[in-house]
């Protein structure tokens, strides 16, 4: 294999891992959502390594776009989960300062919105 295949196939790798890693959100699977995590990490040693000196062909530049938007779309659906929770336990409690640090007034997750 060539090194511009080596990274495709690792960025495809990526791609798919991302995918998974939105369905494990979606269905608040944890164990899933760990699995992609540590995935992601090895993946992005791999790319890491492939990639150095590197210029990426057309291919490669439009598998790393993919990645990057799903890579964003999976962090704000993470912010999302989180704020829904932190109101959830809020509301549980009726102490929302709980489960803070109490080193600032902004909670640490806010709810996103999607800019085009």
């Amino acid at each position: 294999m060539t090194r511009s295949s080596d990274l495709a196939q690792s960025l495809r790798q990526m791609v798919a891992v991302l995918q998974a890693e939105r369905q494990a959100l979606a269905g608040l699977d944890l164990d899933g959502i760990m699995g992609c995590a540590v995935s992601k990490r090895g993946l992005c040693d791999v790319i890491e390594a492939d990639s150095a000196g590197f210029q990426p062909d057309a291919e490669c530049q439009g598998l790393l776009e993919a990645a990057r938007r799903l890579n964003e779309v999976n962090r704000q659906i993470r912010n999302l989960v989180a704020a829904n929770v932190t109101a959830r336990l809020d509301a549980l409690t009726g102490s929302p300062a709980l489960y803070r640090s109490g080193a600032g007034t902004r909670p640490a997750y806010s709810y996103a919105s999607i800019a085009r």
